[in-house]
């Protein structure tokens, strides 16, 4: 697995995030993803070869290792890694939305016109949602996966021993022994630990972002009580590029409100 490449598309959503947020990053690529490449893989290696058995049965020992281990435990974080990395890159698609809309809207009006973001990547609108909804995707793909590591091998150890009863083509119980259990068990403690790190960091994001959306909100609602409807950058916008389009000779300077309602550019923040 090319781990560079994710970090080279993760890096740019450090403009994006929170203090919480680079904080996250920094732990899923020193304490996990840089000790899943340089030891864990390692020591894992080729499990299945130093899985041994008291048994000479043909299958025995493969049935038995399938039976505790249907899933290894490096691929499992190599899922777990890409899994809740991923939903970070729809911040970065959104804002690239953000900015071809911009793009766009200035090709056809003009550099004369207001802009329809004053910055494209300022969480607010469409933006803030869909950060939002990534905190949440990867706080329940973190659960999942704790939790399946948890049931799968009943519990976070790493037994010595294990044995196989009444599966064929094993006659009888047999004993199978895992190479070096101790330090799997270690990484396997390390690797929960780093994920319950982050499982704090998340949460604390979701919670500051819902606390900077309410009080960012308070002033703005006491501010227009006793007040007009104020006018807003939509209202502006229209206003800017109905005169360049007068200017220009696409309309004429008594046009009525419906003709200037249907010059103006949509301005909903998205």
């Amino acid at each position: 697995m090319d781990w560079k490449t994710l970090q080279a598309l993760l890096s740019g959503v450090n403009k994006y995030s929170t203090a919480f947020g680079r904080i996250w990053l920094s732990v899923v690529f020193v304490f996990r993803v840089l000790v899943y490449v340089v030891a864990a893989e390692r020591v894992w290696g080729d499990e299945q070869k130093d899985f041994d058995c008291n048994t000479k049965q043909p299958g025995c020992t493969n049935v038995c290792y399938d039976e505790f281990f249907p899933i290894s435990n490096i691929r499992l974080w190599a899922l777990q890694l890409i899994f809740v990395t991923c939903p970070s890159l729809l911040v970065i698609l959104h804002v690239a939305y953000r900015e071809e809309r911009e793009r766009r809207h200035r090709q056809k009006h003009g550099d004369q016109c207001a802009k329809l973001y004053d910055n494209a990547g300022k969480k607010h609108g469409g933006l803030w949602w869909t950060y939002l909804f990534s905190l949440i995707f990867k706080l329940l793909i973190e659960f999942l996966f704790l939790y399946l590591l948890h049931t799968l091998w009943y519990g976070f150890s790493m037994p010595r021993l294990v044995q196989c009863a009444n599966v064929a083509p094993c006659p009888n119980i047999v004993d199978c022994y895992i190479a070096r259990p101790t330090e799997k068990k270690l990484f396997t403690y390390f690797m929960v630990g780093a994920s319950a790190v982050c499982i704090v960091l998340t949460f604390c994001e979701i919670c500051y972002l819902i606390f900077h959306r309410v009080v960012r909100s308070l002033p703005r609602k006491s501010g227009l009580r006793g007040r007009g409807p104020p006018s807003t950058a939509s209202q502006a916008s229209t206003c800017r590029c109905h005169h360049k389009l007068v200017e220009a000779g696409e309309l004429g300077p008594d046009s009525s409100d419906d003709k200037l309602c249907a010059s103006a550019p949509n301005m909903t923040p998205i």
